[in-house]
């Protein structure tokens, strides 16, 4: 018995990235109704009956964020409440990914409590893309299928002349992703020495690579850009070292406060590539050597499988193809 279509509904946070998921899976968008009162808050409906189906909610939780959540926390309630059959909250970006661990006395790991209430609220199941740390996944008690882009991002820099090319990560933290990239593209790695001192500052005193800190032109790739800082320190680090042209390249273009200003001002930069999991029309006007690549279809491939009852694994295969056999990357 062939399952009937996913129901697809979007908050209003990414409306764009939600209609090329449906229109990829040749499905409609439905209708949802958001209205917002003088006291500041919320009323929601969605437009469709809901009883029996297969619901897929998707909501990037970007600026400003917290009715952005509430958006999500109260669609997943409302197909729960409506008898959906199985309700999925596709979040193609998760605010206070930054938040997974207790740094300090008395603070809140909220990236955990945000899970609860995503439950809570009615999830069954959560697919999401390049959380900002692997133990986030951990936080849900419900299956969660994490994403990544670097096959797009991939497929992109095959395009490029990569001549006397390196791939740079700002820290250890995200190495393991830049090396998946870096092997695929057939170029050497570089990991930086970040340290954070503030939320717009950043500090990276040295890069260490085989051979790559001395590369002609680097990919620097990272699993967001905010404010700019990271990506600014490191190209200043670079260029001391002899590299002279740069591609800045991130899942999630945030762009926040004077980013674009500071990223603007980086003549060595020939591109900056991000993904449309963030819905950023300011930075797409401001930001001329900005390219926005479309994770649709990853999405839409990961709705079909679940639909379908599929294992997602094949959406991982492009890397098992492209890592060599005795790597511990996963």
């Amino acid at each position: 018995m062939t399952p009937e279509a996913p129901y697809i509904f979007s908050g209003s946070s990414n409306e764009p990235l939600a209609k090329s998921i449906a229109d990829y899976l040749n499905v409609p968008l439905r209708p949802t109704r958001i209205e917002k009162f003088s006291n500041d808050t919320l009323r929601l409906q969605l437009g469709e009956s809901v009883r029996n189906k297969d619901v897929y909610i998707v909501q990037s939780l970007t600026s400003p964020v917290h009715r952005h959540i509430m958006e999500l926390l109260m669609m997943l309630d409302i197909a729960r409440s409506g008898d959906a059959r199985r309700v999925t909250a596709v979040i193609p970006y998760y605010a206070y990914g930054r938040s997974d661990k207790k740094d300090a006395p008395r603070i809140c790991i909220t990236a955990k409590l945000l899970a609860r209430m995503i439950e809570t609220s009615g999830a069954s199941r959560v697919i999401a893309m390049t959380l900002h740390s692997p133990q986030t996944h951990g936080f849900f008690d419900v299956p969660l299928d994490h994403l990544h882009s670097l096959r797009v991002l991939a497929d992109h820099f095959k395009q490029k002349d990569l001549a006397d090319t390196v791939v740079v990560s700002p820290d250890v933290g995200y190495a393991k992703q830049a090396t998946k990239l870096a092997y695929a593209l057939n170029l050497p790695l570089a990991i930086g020495s970040k340290m954070r001192l503030g939320d717009t500052e950043v500090e990276i005193s040295t890069v260490l690579g085989s051979g790559g800190p001395t590369a002609k032109r680097a990919i620097v790739i990272d699993d967001e850009v905010a404010t700019g800082g990271t990506m600014v320190e490191l190209v200043h680090v670079m260029q001391k070292l002899g590299t002279h042209e740069f591609y800045l390249a991130c899942t999630h273009g945030l762009f926040t406060g004077n980013a674009t200003d500071r990223l603007n001002a980086l003549d060595c930069v020939q591109e900056i590539v991000c993904t449309d999991t963030v819905y950023a029309p300011a930075a797409m006007d401001r930001l001329p050597k900005l390219r926005v690549e479309s994770v649709a279809s990853i999405f839409g491939d990961a709705i079909r499988c679940n639909n379908q009852g599929k294992s997602v694994g094949d959406l991982f295969a492009f890397w098992s193809k492209n890592m060599p056999p005795d790597t511990s990357l996963g």
